[in-house]
């Protein structure tokens, strides 16, 4: 299983609320919750660890480190303005307005915990 995802580690503060945003609101799947301190969800080939302040994840950051900083993954997207509109339904804590460029448009959007995810859509 680990050769077929590229994981990332996010630390949050509530693992259930991230598993529902990640599902509900980006279209990420469950792929396993052993425990209220962790869970994994993927999306294609991504998978995302999310680990609980009391996960062994969680536990290994330094507090100084334990602030979200600047890095994000990065999700392509269809239809930027579906997702934009149902983020916004939902009352995610939208980081940017659409951002607009040769490559295609895209918005930063934070999970319950701050991390950031950019959403996506190509140029034509």
């Amino acid at each position: 299983m680990a050769d077929e995802y590229a994981s990332v580690r996010y630390v949050v503060d509530d693992v259930d609320a991230a598993v529902a945003f990640y599902t509900e609101l980006l279209g990420f799947e469950v792929l396993s919750h052993p425990a209220p301190a962790f869970a994994d969800v993927v999306r294609g080939r991504l998978r995302v660890l999310l680990s609980g302040p009391q996960s062994s994840g969680a536990r290994a950051t330094p507090p100084e480190e334990s602030a979200p900083g600047r890095n994000r993954i990065h999700l392509v997207v269809d239809d930027l303005d579906a997702h934009l509109d149902r983020l916004r339904a939902a009352g995610a804590t939208l980081r940017s307005e659409v951002v607009e460029g040769p490559g295609g448009r895209q918005f930063l959007v934070a999970d319950p915990a701050g991390n950031l995810v950019e959403v996506f859509e190509p140029a034509g």
